[in-house]
């Protein structure tokens, strides 16, 4: 009868832990999301806004830099779409050449890559249109 009573002992110990471990990796993943999955839809947004105080304030020579601020406010949303989908993945585990199950993490470089680009283009665009408004 004692054997049975701390065999249950220690499995609610196990449990414990597990429980433990497991709110520790799920508040681990909510805030990476917070940070980063936040931080690319409020960039959006943000650009969405300063879109339209640009096509509301100014004059309509402006409304080609206002345009281009609403198109990089939508590839900076899809982009975050993108990272959204990424960030699922990140965490995953593969075995390795022993047979062992090892927990491993992916990087997000290839969306922080992508938003490079996107920004690189959209600023050399916004150059161009502010050298237009000139002559």
């Amino acid at each position: 009868m004692r054997v049975s009573h701390i065999k249950k002992t220690v499995s609610i110990c196990e449990c414990t832990a597990l429980a433990r471990s497991y709110s520790h990796r799920k508040m681990e993943i909510r805030a990476a999301q917070r940070t980063f999955e936040g931080a690319y839809m409020r960039t959006a947004l943000s650009q969405f806004s300063f879109a339209l105080v640009i096509l509301k304030i100014f004059t309509s020579e402006f409304y080609a830099i206002g345009a281009l601020f609403a198109a990089y406010g939508a590839a900076v949303m899809l982009c975050a779409v993108y990272r959204r989908y990424q960030g699922n993945r990140q965490f995953f585990s593969a075995t390795d050449g022993d047979g062992e199950t090892v927990k491993k993490f992916r990087t997000s470089g290839s969306s922080v890559f992508l938003l490079a680009c996107i920004s690189m283009g959209a600023y050399i665009t916004l150059i161009v249109l502010t050298w237009q408004l000139e002559s």
